[in-house]
């Protein structure tokens, strides 16, 4: 055995007998050392659960207008607004599996603190007028507030594209009977009903 070899056992051993009076596994310090973040993630990988997730995103997205906005220096909801939301929920019941999150974000006119606190209230208004349709407050998992630091448009001046707030699948209802049976696919494939109208009749009769 050369020398060159002899060292590597040598320093192999040496590692190993550390590893032992330390009462930790080798590589135990690349774990958190609990069921966390990395587990979970993991998890969610494997049952396909972080895939539908993305996949459900760009869907409410694609069928739904995810943003609404403010006039100037205010949270109050416009009829237009109101129209968007009310197609979101909509969407929202079709999906009882799936919790959403609201951002709020300002134009870049007024201080940093002064427009976090009006992105949050943006939020909050979205948020009670989506309650108000039924849904539950513990399906909209957190209301947050980017205030101007996310513009669409980078300008000093005012600008309606920048007052908005924004809708967004963030997960899932914990222990929900559907999820545990692990039928992700057929959330994602779940028909949205977009509209509740009676279909034409088709009887005879005057117009």
């Amino acid at each position: 055995m050369g020398w060159t070899t002899f060292s590597s056992v040598i320093g192999a051993v040496a590692l190993l007998a550390l590893a032992g009076c330390s009462g930790r596994e080798m590589g135990a310090e690349v774990d958190e050392g609990g069921f966390g973040n990395p587990t979970m993630n993991n998890i969610g990988v494997h049952t396909g659960q972080i895939q539908v997730q993305i996949d459900l995103a760009h869907r409410f997205a694609e069928e739904v207008d995810s943003t609404v906005t403010f006039a100037f220096n205010s949270s109050r909801l416009t009829p237009a607004a109101r129209a968007t939301l009310d197609r979101q929920a909509d969407w929202i019941k079709q999906f009882p599996e799936v919790r959403f999150r609201v951002y709020g974000h300002t134009d870049l006119v007024g201080s940093p603190s002064f427009n976090q606190r009006l992105g949050k209230r943006r939020a909050d208004a979205v948020v009670s007028y989506l309650t108000r349709h039924g849904i539950s407050r513990a399906r909209l998992e957190a209301v947050a507030s980017f205030g101007e630091t996310q513009p669409v448009v980078f300008t000093q001046a005012r600008e309606e594209r920048n007052r908005r707030t924004v809708t967004e699948v963030s997960g899932f209802v914990a222990d929900h009977p559907m999820l545990l049976d692990g039928q992700y696919a057929a959330v994602i494939y779940r028909e949205y009903v977009a509209s509740a109208a009676a279909a034409p009749s088709l009887g005879g009769g005057s117009e």
